[in-house]
């Protein structure tokens, strides 16, 4: 099978963490080549992402790479197995290949935390402000490509209503809940939005008010999705020029402390949900 041209993020994620276990145990491409019965060159394809592996031979890597962990291994062997392509595929060719590394990264996490300081997460936008927050882009997008993608933010908040929705925690500041993206009417709508989701049993929504004060990584927007272990949890953070994703363990640990010190700040759910009902009734 010919090398892929363009990995996913979750592809490029195995093979990195299967680097990283070769590595740690001081083996060569050479020695993970025999162990598998294949030419050398097919160790770097495998471990930057471009070509497939399967379980089974993640598991004989990992256990000939004196991996003790278990969990870490059939994690990593459950991404392995995976052959069905997520309905993110449709758009691809259509979208950039970020939006659709996101949409992949939502609908395989356990749960989702998030931390924005001035837009209000894709997952909970109406139709009606993702389109304002597309039209705000420059240079500006052609009507198609904005259309575009409105529809694929809003089939990403499909991992909401599935049978095991995802569980989302959202910390979201003032600044963000008075974006008025869309004019008065759009924001009124969207806040009201916000409140019916914030009462699902899976959906948190905290705000932080201004008057909170500063917090560490106010000016970052931050979504922690965690795996099935910690170890292959992933940091997705926005840009201009596209998605960050982080997985060291040290910058890990440093947003997980992040979103920590954010939500010792923030309101309680159910002082949030008033928060948010004052801002509505005010537009």
């Amino acid at each position: 099978m010919a090398p892929r041209s363009a990995p996913t993020e979750r592809q490029r994620r195995l093979g990195t963490e299967l680097r990283k276990l070769r590595v740690a145990a001081g083996m060569t491409t050479e020695y993970a080549a025999g162990l598998l019965g294949v030419p050398r060159t097919n160790v770097p394809n495998m471990e930057s992402g471009r070509s497939g592996i399967s379980p089974e031979r993640v598991r004989t890597l990992a256990s000939n790479y004196g991996c003790a962990d278990q969990a870490l291994v059939e994690a990593l062997a459950a991404i392995a197995a995976e052959r069905d392509k997520g309905w993110w595929e449709s758009y691809r060719g259509q979208l950039p290949a970020s939006f659709l590394d996101i949409a992949e990264l939502e609908w395989h996490a356990k749960r989702l935390h998030i931390a924005l300081s001035v837009h209000l997460p894709g997952l909970l936008q109406t139709e009606e402000h993702a389109r304002a927050v597309f039209e705000a882009v420059i240079p500006r997008l052609p009507e198609t490509d904005i259309e575009v993608r409105v529809a694929q933010r809003m089939d990403r908040q499909q991992v909401l209503d599935r049978p095991e929705p995802l569980p989302l925690d959202v910390i979201v500041h003032e600044a963000a809940l008075r974006m008025e993206f869309g004019g008065a009417t759009v924001a009124q709508g969207q806040l009201e939005h916000l409140l019916r989701l914030s009462e699902r049993e899976n959906i948190s929504v905290r705000v932080i008010p201004f008057k909170a004060g500063g917090f560490p990584g106010a000016g970052q927007s931050v979504v922690y999705a965690e795996s099935a272990v910690p170890q292959l949890d992933t940091v997705e953070l926005d840009s201009t020029h596209g998605p960050e994703f982080i997985d060291s363990a040290m910058q890990l640990q440093k947003y997980r402390a992040q979103l920590d010190a954010a939500e010792a700040v923030a309101l309680a759910s159910d002082a949030s949900r008033d928060f948010v009902r004052t801002l509505a009734d005010d537009l």
